[in-house]
């Protein structure tokens, strides 16, 4: 069975041979195994046999990126968005933007007239390759920085493909996107005083994604699935009203899901944070999937799948803490108490329950995808 036949299986509530099995390292974690084993000239996601494989084009402004400046610890340039970003260089925290581009109505109008389609927005020969849909936010995945990977444009979406490889096309949206452009606490003022403005800054990013996509897939990308991405939770709760969600984005995710769906791919929803709240709204709009299902902000797996398993797919839920802890028991209680109930009745791919940071060892992480294989067989 391939991965692709594996994944749609699992999407659509259906038991395959096990479950789908992928996950997001981050730069450190690939760089602690590296010296712990792991072969530097092996493509990380090959080398754990990861069964989904994205690719994006660059919907950002496009404004040149330039080191501004750098010592020992860290290094700040300007981003592809306008503003000004400060990162460990040993990417090991989310980076810091330390500058936004936007911080008038007016900013936006300016750089609104840099959002518009264009093939050049595609590395056609070595686009990047996508672990998730959080590229744009800065999140230091090594599926996302291409820092370990191997840059993987169309040809590479066609050796995905003929590997049998779930390719989806990935993106960032709303809310979190938009963080790229303005303040998180003056976009959370503009949502409750300026939504007018809010609205025509998620929908015009969403059409610029639509029209990228039709850009890629007429240019040979075959996509199997879509991935957007849009953090809508803290470790307490959703990080602005259900009834705001429901006026301001509510509307560009609903579009962004029958979009796709018109073009026949399932929709798989990374949203870090509790997000329990919206998961009847996310099953109405015609969501497939939710992703990652963070244990630590209340996201319990074995309780959503009781609650919610027969209306939507779900796609983590593996603590990272438990991974990290030097008892090795306690991953594998963490996995055979998860993933036996998870699985039943399909609907349900391994994923960590984030990103797997640097203080998961090589060793540990190999035992957790041995279990993960074990326990998620059928």
């Amino acid at each position: 069975m391939t991965a692709r036949e594996r994944v749609l299986l699992a999407l659509n509530h259906q038991e395959a041979d096990r479950i789908p099995m992928h996950d997001s390292p981050w730069v450190s974690a690939i760089e602690r195994w590296h010296n712990e084993g792991l072969p530097r000239e092996v493509n990380p996601a090959e080398y754990f046999d990861f069964e989904l494989v994205g690719f994006r084009a660059d919907t950002s402004p496009q404004f040149p990126i330039e080191i501004v400046e750098e010592n020992e610890e860290y290094i700040i340039r300007t981003t592809e968005y306008g503003g000004l970003r400060r990162d460990h260089k040993n990417y090991s925290s989310t980076p810091e933007i330390i500058e936004y581009p936007c911080k008038s109505r007016d900013d936006w109008e300016r750089i609104k007239e840099h959002l518009v389609p264009s093939r050049d927005r595609v590395d056609w020969e070595g686009s990047w390759l996508a672990g998730t849909a959080e590229d744009d936010r800065g999140e230091q995945s090594v599926l996302e920085t291409g820092r370990c990977e191997r840059r993987l444009g169309l040809p590479g979406c066609q050796q995905a493909r003929e590997a049998g490889r779930f390719i989806f096309y990935g993106i960032s949206f709303g809310y979190d996107k938009i963080q790229s452009y303005v303040a998180s606490e003056q976009l959370l003022i503009a949502i409750a005083t300026d939504p007018d403005w809010v609205r025509d800054m998620y929908e015009t990013d969403a059409t610029l994604s639509i029209q990228m996509y039709e850009i890629m897939k007429e240019g040979g990308f075959q996509f199997d699935g879509a991935w957007p991405g849009c953090d809508l939770g803290y470790r307490n709760g959703l990080l602005f009203s259900p009834q705001h969600y429901d006026e301001q984005l509510r509307p560009t995710f609903q579009r962004l899901v029958d979009y796709f769906h018109s073009e026949g791919l399932p929709v798989i929803l990374h949203s870090c944070g509790c997000v329990k709240e919206l998961i009847p709204r996310f099953i109405e709009d015609g969501l497939d999937c939710l992703q990652p299902l963070e244990q630590k902000a209340g996201m319990d797996l074995v309780d959503l799948k009781e609650t919610f398993g027969d209306q939507i797919a779900f796609m983590g839920g593996i603590d990272v803490r438990a991974m990290a802890h030097p008892d090795p028991a306690v991953i594998e209680e963490e996995i055979k108490t998860k993933i036996p109930i998870a699985k039943q009745g399909g609907g349900y791919l391994y994923h960590s329950d984030h990103s797997v940071p640097g203080n998961v060892g090589f060793d540990r992480y190999c035992r957790v995808l041995e279990l993960v294989g074990q326990y998620g067989a059928y």
